[in-house]
């Protein structure tokens, strides 16, 4: 089911949404900054300068810190939340671009697309404790809630690496469609998702045996297949329902996670890429690289509400209380 909405000329006092306040921030590719959104009143309040060409961002468990990929930089920027103000680079390797932070905020694993390593940086000592060599081209990168296992995709490998986080080594890879691009585990740690960009599919794992579950690809009328590419997701926190943007499709796709059947598709911006919910959970924020804007969805009601100017071809966007 295609669904399409008319949204942009709403005034804000019309929106459906009671939003708490909290931030949405999202890394602008082109212009080499951040835009700071307030949920709220779904404005713009603060652009915060990075390296340059920033894509994965991600904060510490107090929202004290932000981590910006910067990739063009060759660097992972960390920067005091509250002030913007950049504290420190971190060792990364060349061409990090996405990151996941281990739910102790003590280690930092990067993936290195240029190298095809996924590089290990304790946070405190600002030092590489190891490199572990993955598939070529490696892009998205997911910690289990326990924090025991990391896993990085790689995109022209078309694998997905499963590494334990104790001994820092690969003990499993298994197969998944064309280009993986992002990857995360369920709350519950039980499973682990992986979107294929040019597959087209997100594949579904049993993370205690790494064997396949299932699979869930798309279809939406009047939009040619070779136009659906899943590339984020995101799982709502009742483990119910996951949000899959599909790219130049220029929709969201919401999916039933018991079933993996998808319930009907979402009318977003132009290439929409990562998203995040706010701290509420009651809106989720779409980066449209081709549109430069977000999209903001009523997660109740499936439907977008207002269409946010970034900067140019945004990319990562996180969430902040």
């Amino acid at each position: 089911m295609r669904r399409i909405f008319l949204f942009l000329a709403l005034p804000i006092a019309a929106f459906p949404i009671a939003a708490s306040a909290g931030e949405i921030w999202v890394t602008n590719e082109k212009d080499d900054n951040i835009s700071v959104i307030d949920t709220a009143t779904l404005e713009v309040v603060r652009t915060i300068a990075t390296g340059e060409r920033p894509r994965g961002i991600t904060f510490n468990s107090d929202h004290s810190r932000a981590y910006i990929c910067a990739s063009d930089s060759d660097a992972v920027e960390v920067m005091d939340a509250r002030t913007g103000e950049m504290l420190h680079e971190l060792p990364s390797g060349e061409d990090p671009e996405q990151f996941v932070l281990a739910p102790d905020d003590k280690h930092l694993w990067i993936a290195n697309e240029d190298d095809a390593v996924t590089t290990v940086v304790d946070v405190d000592t600002r030092s590489v404790v190891a490199q572990i060599n993955v598939g070529i081209e490696p892009e998205g990168m997911a910690v289990s809630p326990d924090g025991k296992i990391v896993v990085t995709t790689s995109e022209t490998t078309n694998m997905a690496h499963w590494i334990d986080t104790a001994t820092m080594t690969i003990f499993a890879n298994t197969l998944v469609d064309s280009r993986p691009r992002h990857a995360e585990f369920t709350a519950d740690g039980r499973e682990l998702w992986v979107s294929s960009e040019i597959g087209g599919t997100v594949t579904v794992f049993d993370v205690a045996t790494q064997a396949e579950k299932g699979k869930i690809a798309f279809g939406i009328t009047g939009i040619n297949a070779d136009l659906i590419q899943p590339v984020g997701f995101e799982f709502a926190p009742d483990g119910k329902t996951a949000f899959v943007a599909l790219g130049p499709s220029n929709h969201v796709a919401v999916i039933d996670m018991q079933t993996l059947a998808v319930e009907e598709y979402i009318l977003v911006g132009r290439r929409v890429w990562h998203m995040a919910f706010s701290p509420d959970h009651k809106q989720l924020f779409t980066t449209n690289g081709v549109s430069g804007d977000v999209t903001v969805i009523d997660v109740a009601a499936r439907e977008p509400v207002k269409s946010i100017k970034v900067g140019r071809f945004p990319w990562g966007a996180a969430a902040r209380p």
